[in-house]
């Protein structure tokens, strides 16, 4: 997998990766370090320790700091849904916030500019509404384990 650059804020990719390491740690019941999941992964240990962060900032995964460190889900994985983990990583601004780079600054502008915001905040709101129906566990009933598992 390729590494993203980014370092301050998280990387849309990084949804994918944080529901692809949680699925793994909800196979786990104890600590399991960064690099295990990673290579599970065929991720970069750096980059995966990034997303890690955010998700134990939102409460939804714990961490042991260490030689003995690792992490592990705070919580069943039945109750973690994809959208708390979509907020934890606050990707930034909603999906298809892009579509208000087309539009210039002038004064007749400003309604088009407004007209997207109402849409990209809609669309984002659905997103949300659409990932609190599925959990972790849901997700790893329908994938396959890791062969490190």
């Amino acid at each position: 997998m390729k590494a993203d650059k980014t370092i301050g804020t998280a990387h849309p990719k990084w949804f994918g990766l944080a529901l692809q390491a949680l699925v793994v740690l909800s196979r786990k019941s104890d600590i399991y370090p960064s690099a295990a999941i990673a290579d599970c992964l065929n991720s970069e240990a750096t980059q995966l320790r990034r997303v890690l962060a955010k998700l134990s900032g939102g409460q939804i995964i714990e961490t042991r700091e260490g030689r003995d460190g690792g992490y592990r889900l705070k919580r069943p994985p039945e109750t973690i849904t994809l959208a708390e983990v979509y907020i934890a990583l606050k990707v930034g601004e909603p999906l298809c916030s892009g579509m208000l780079e087309t539009i210039g600054s002038q004064d007749s502008e400003l309604s088009m500019k407004s007209a997207f915001v109402d849409i990209a905040n809609e669309i984002e709101q659905n997103t949300i509404e659409t990932l609190k129906q599925y959990t972790i566990a849901q997700l790893a009933e329908k994938t396959i384990s890791c062969s490190n598992s």
